[in-house]
């Protein structure tokens, strides 16, 4: 930490007058912008950006890279967000000039291998998921659920069913279902879980009714439970002229085992960085397929890949489509990755992935449930839920003085371990959802449930080391509420009077 540059922001290190760029004359004519524009659109003020040498902008950005945390540099056990590694085969595919010298205005005839990934992806999805027909043109997997919800809507429109607007949705489901559905114009309705984490279908059958547009179900659940209840489910939201959607992003344990269509889903969206290896972080690139059953088809987004008569491949536009939710076709160098890892493994290997991330997540379990609250036992699928430490180890509770879930994760820091999931699902107080998938190797889970071993014991030791964690990273604990209260979006030298 004795570098310099780790301990200043740009602005401290920029100097009056210092550039790091040249720009060649111009080749075009220039406008000025300020004598031709209305005043009210122009920036009134200059905008205060540092003035720093290349050698320097180079270093802080690398510097500050160093200070990432990434699938690439450690274990990121984070539930509900699949950190799946992604094999660097996938991003060699990617980076191929016959497909990143591509422009989307290309003819079509030019770019038949480009649609032809396209299709083929389309397809191995479906084949998976066991739907009709696929689109890849959602940017991320909220992108994709808000577009399943807008295909929803267009069927019972289509229909003159207008009074449908209401979705169910269950107490575990994912923050952004409800955010989607809400976004989408429709209702959202709650159903209450059972003990053992599964949706209630008692609970179900009253919000049951011809104003219901669909439910919307994750299967394993937030909780890493199977929801053994879902072909009742079905036939309950069918019998009332709703629609089943299945929330794909614990769809990774199910891979090659079982498929939502064949539950009696008819919609779903894929987060292919959570089952198919795809980058993730930082707020994208994503993507987020969307799948239909048969009869829904022409209700996917324009543009759709489909093959003509004498085989070539066409961008179609169909009057029936749910609008258009992307230009063009999606994020392609994301899709092309997925389509690289799903021939890579194969039938057979997709599904060892999938209950090998099973195996994972109960060898974790079952290692540590003597140190943390498990509140629903049994076995789970990709993901588990704790609640917080146990009593004897100072989670207790009704104690306000008692070792908080946020004092595990950021004691893991220390050790070099990014925290799982906290706080999420709601149901628990001290929620600690941990998910390992399928890609790490038992050497790594032994060293993760050493060190959360070895945290448990310092909640009983010491509490006050887990209570002022994390001590070895560049910056200290921060206090989340007052930086969510009082950001500072523009630099300032608080040091001046």
């Amino acid at each position: 930490m004795n570098n310099r540059y780790y301990g200043k922001l740009i602005f401290e290190l920029s100097r009056p007058g210092r550039i790091g760029y040249s720009l060649p004359p111009a080749e075009v004519p220039q406008r000025n912008l300020r004598s031709e524009l209305p005043a009210d659109v122009l920036r009134q003020q200059t905008p205060q950006l540092p003035e720093v040498d290349e050698p320097t902008v180079v270093r802080h950005y690398t510097n500050m890279s160093n200070n990432n945390f990434g699938v690439d540099t450690g274990f990121y056990p984070l539930g509900s967000c699949t950190m799946k590694y992604n094999p660097k085969l996938n991003d060699e595919v990617a980076a191929l000039p016959a497909f990143t010298q591509l422009h989307p205005a290309q003819p079509m005839e030019t770019v038949q291998g480009a649609l032809e990934v396209y299709y083929n992806l389309q397809h191995l999805l479906s084949e998976v998921a066991g739907m009709s027909a696929f689109t890849l043109n959602p940017y991320a997997g909220a992108h994709g659920e808000l577009t399943g919800l807008m295909i929803i809507r267009a069927y019972h429109h289509s229909r003159g069913d207008d009074k449908r607007v209401k979705v169910l949705i269950p107490d575990s489901a994912h923050g952004t279902n409800p955010a989607s559905a809400a976004v989408c114009g429709l209702q959202v309705v709650e159903v209450k879980s059972r003990p053992d984490g599964t949706v209630d279908v008692d609970d179900l059958r009253p919000l049951l009714g011809d104003d219901v547009a669909a439910m919307m179900m994750t299967n394993p659940n937030t909780l890493g439970i199977f929801e053994h209840n879902i072909p009742e489910i079905a036939s309950l939201v069918h019998e009332c002229g709703g629609l089943m959607y299945y929330d794909g992003a614990n769809l990774n344990p199910m891979l090659g085992v079982c498929r939502p269509g064949d539950m009696g889903f008819d919609v779903m969206h894929i987060n292919l960085h959570k089952t198919f290896s795809t980058p993730h972080g930082g707020g994208g690139p994503g993507a987020g397929p969307v799948g239909v059953r048969q009869g829904l088809e022409e209700l996917l987004p324009n543009p759709q890949v489909v093959k003509k008569e004498d085989g070539s491949l066409c961008l179609n536009e169909s009057s029936n489509a749910s609008g258009q939710i992307s230009s063009y076709c999606g994020n392609y160098n994301i899709l092309l990755r997925a389509y690289a890892y799903l021939l890579t493994l194969g039938h057979d290997y997709l599904r060892q992935a999938g209950m090998l991330s099973v195996l994972n997540a109960n060898y974790i379990k079952e290692s540590l449930k003597t140190y943390y609250d498990l509140p629903i036992g049994g076995l789970c699928k990709h993901e588990f839920v704790f609640n917080g430490l146990k009593p004897e180890y100072g989670g207790e509770h009704s104690n306000p003085q008692h070792i908080r879930t946020l004092d595990v994760a950021k004691r893991l820091l220390d050790y070099g371990f990014h925290a799982p999931t906290v706080y999420f699902p709601l149901l628990f107080h001290e929620a600690m959802m941990i998910e390992p998938t399928e890609t790490e190797s038992k050497d790594t889970l032994d060293a993760f449930i050493d060190v959360m071993k070895r945290i448990a014991e310092e909640a009983k030791t010491d509490p006050e080391k887990l209570r002022s964690a994390p001590h070895d990273t560049p910056v200290r604990r921060l206090d989340d509420v007052k930086a969510v209260k009082e950001p500072h979006f523009t630099y300032k030298d608080y040091t001046e009077p």
